[in-house]
């Protein structure tokens, strides 16, 4: 049977050759594999189209995850049963190898035999018979053998086990050992291949956080408290979260408590002015809004119109009018002076590999040496835009020091009318490490990893 290149095919007919949850995940696998697309854009089309029904959906979404948080363990896998021919696959077999090994090891409710089966059947209808035997053979050889598989041994080669066992790429893993040691590693790991669960952030000009409280539990949605901010709630997942009517509503905003530090630290207070430097997806704007009680203007930049239009639909759904939109570059915006000024950072983004294991696969050391350069440049237009007394926040959604305290130590040396203000005042101590700044990870905390720093400007500049 001859098959023509994925590439090749009209997207119709691909669509329907990569039908259902396991080819459509497939299909999302590849491209994150061979582009710069970044695996919550690709999902989110996915979800949002009507091909799929809702469980479905929700396999999807299980198995994309999965695939990409455990890829270093599922390789290794997969390297030894096909004596090392997996690394030199064609990438069809390789994702399909992939999806049918994390149901296997990972997901209890799926029979072993439907995993491989669909695997089998998928790639017979792309590739045909004779690859479709070989990924059968690999999967059946692995279940036979499944109580047998070996992982890189701790004693012999700490890093080597980490990166495969609790799959992170090896540069990383060395970076936090040297840095946290094998113990505290090895926890941070497990804490970024974990589920994670969702923050909602109650809209307190809408509802009172009592009365929401009261709403989920007679929706019967399980909630915790937040130990750290007191308008937060954590929940395990709301299906349908956009249907809700709490939600189109503007009761509350989906967020990750570490995003709420950076606007804590701040303290906008209802007429002052605002700049948000790098607003969008939105979250910080509408939280900074939300503190000001619709009093004064938070002036929220970004690049991108279509971005800037995500945050209007948001401060619409939230009662905000209080925020003001505008394209532009961050690091060479003129406006007139704020009193405060929010630099939320481009950054590596390895705070956050819990809810964007993609990330883990398309970052290199390299790259956190090119956004210093960007974060740097960015702090410093940051600084000109705020008045003499005003208050500069500097954050980003990463643990690397490079990135943070080193990037806000270098600025303060160039600017001695900046002071580093304690974040101890601002926030829980517990968030707090001994230099004054904020500091988060997974591990300690149960939010995602992140950093931020309050500057104050002297009134004598």
């Amino acid at each position: 049977m001859e098959t023509l290149p994925p590439d090749t095919i009209p997207a119709q007919a691909r669509k329907n050759l990569y039908s259902g949850p396991r080819g459509t995940a497939v299909r999302i696998l590849n491209r994150v594999e061979r582009t710069d697309s970044y695996l919550d854009k690709v999902l989110d089309v996915e979800l949002k189209s009507g091909d799929l029904a809702d469980v479905d959906k929700g396999l999807l979404n299980e198995i994309v995850h999965g695939v990409l948080r455990w890829q270093n363990r599922l390789d290794w896998v997969l390297n030894g049963f096909s004596h090392g021919n997996f690394a030199k696959s064609e990438i069809n077999i390789k994702n399909t190898l992939r999806v049918a090994l994390y149901q296997v090891l990972f997901l209890d409710r799926i029979p072993h035999s439907a995993a491989v089966n669909e695997g089998v059947e998928f790639i017979k209808r792309i590739r045909g018979e004779k690859p479709a035997g070989l990924v059968n053979a690999v999967l059946r050889n692995i279940i036979r053998n499944i109580d047998g598989i070996r992982y890189p041994l701790p004693e012999e080669d700490p890093v080597q086990h980490l990166a495969v066992y609790y799959s992170h790429p090896h540069w990383m893993v060395r970076r936090w050992v040297a840095r946290f040691g094998v113990d505290e590693t090895k926890r941070f790991l497990i804490a970024a291949n974990e589920r994670p669960s969702l923050s909602l952030r109650i809209n307190r000009l809408k509802i009172d956080p009592g009365l929401f409280l009261r709403l989920l539990e007679e929706q019967g949605i399980a909630y915790a408290g937040s130990s750290y901010i007191d308008y937060f709630v954590r929940v395990k997942a709301l299906a349908g979260i956009g249907q809700m009517d709490l939600f189109r509503n503007g009761m509350f905003t989906i967020q990750d408590e570490s995003a709420a530090l950076p606007c804590m630290l701040l303290a906008p207070g209802p007429g002052d002015r605002v700049i948000d430097l790098c607003a969008a997806p939105g979250g910080k704007t509408t939280n900074i809004a939300e503190m000001m009680r619709n009093e004064g203007e938070v002036l929220a930049i970004d690049r991108h119109e279509a971005k800037l239009a995500l945050i209007r639909a948001s401060c619409d759904r939230l009662g905000l009018r209080n925020v003001t939109l505008q394209t532009g570059d961050a690091s060479m915006l003129e406006a007139e002076p704020a009193d405060r000024v929010l630099l939320d950072a481009p950054c590596s983004g390895l705070g956050v590999l819990a809810k964007k294991p993609d990330i883990k696969w398309k970052r290199d050391v390299s790259d956190i040496m090119k956004l210093t350069k960007i974060q740097t440049g960015l702090i410093e237009n940051a600084a000109r835009l705020v008045k003499p007394n005003g208050v500069l926040v500097y954050s980003t959604c990463t643990v690397e020091p490079d990135e943070n305290e080193e990037i806000v130590g270098a600025f303060l040396a160039r600017h001695p009318e900046f002071t580093l203000e304690g974040a101890g005042q601002f926030v829980s101590r517990d968030l707090v490490n001994a230099r004054g700044f904020v500091e988060t990870f997974p591990h300690r905390h149960g939010m995602d990893g992140s950093f931020a720093a309050r500057l104050v400007k002297s009134s004598l500049h």
